[in-house]
């Protein structure tokens, strides 16, 4: 089992937490793991990707390369085309449709999505308005966990340990709405891809 992802979006919009989430699944899953450095703002509003390599066999490398990656997981769509490149031919798409607006020249909403419509695998997802219909508006990148699950090879109950583990100390409630977001992300991939 080998998975290459790429993590982006917007800084501010949860990437760490992903990363950290899903790393702590794939190791309590006995999984090697490799993660390049998140590159771009950390502050709200700069653009931010990171490399995210899953393995059962050992990782040699942290960058995947060039047509290498088996998905693309986006919390922001225009962001998810900024990659496109490092997708492999079967690889997928997984993007939040909200877009983030912190450029002048950010190209019509109507124009990305016909991008991302245009790829054979690919799942386009409100995870912002998942969120706030479970009454948890910051737990969008719980929703998008949720709706990459099916593709990550880890176990979906090995994902909520690592949401327990992540966000245990915020108390029961704050992990009880993460693990709602994350199966409304998981509900909605799964009936998208029907």
């Amino acid at each position: 089992m080998k998975k290459d992802i790429i993590l982006c979006g917007v800084g501010g919009q949860g990437i760490l937490s992903i990363a950290t989430v899903i790393g702590y699944a794939a190791v309590d899953s006995g999984l090697y793991l490799k993660q390049a450095e998140v590159h771009g703002m950390s502050q709200r509003g700069g653009d931010v990707q990171s490399h995210f390599r899953i393995s059962d066999k050992e990782i040699f490398s942290d960058l995947i390369p060039f047509g290498g990656a088996d998905m693309i997981l986006s919390v922001e769509p225009m962001e998810s085309l900024r990659y496109l490149p490092y997708l492999s031919k079967n690889g997928w798409v997984i993007t939040n449709d909200k877009p983030f607006n912190n450029i002048v020249n950010y190209p019509e909403t109507e124009d990305v999505y016909k991008q991302i419509k245009k790829l054979d695998n690919h799942i386009l997802i409100n995870a912002d308005d998942i969120a706030k219909e479970i009454g948890s508006p910051r737990s969008m990148n719980m929703v998008m966990i949720g709706a990459a699950s099916s593709f990550l090879g880890i176990e979906f109950d090995k994902l909520i340990e690592g949401i327990k583990f992540i966000f245990g100390r915020k108390g029961e409630e704050m992990v009880n709405l993460n693990v709602k977001a994350l199966e409304a992300g998981k509900a909605f991939a799964e009936k998208f891809n029907k």
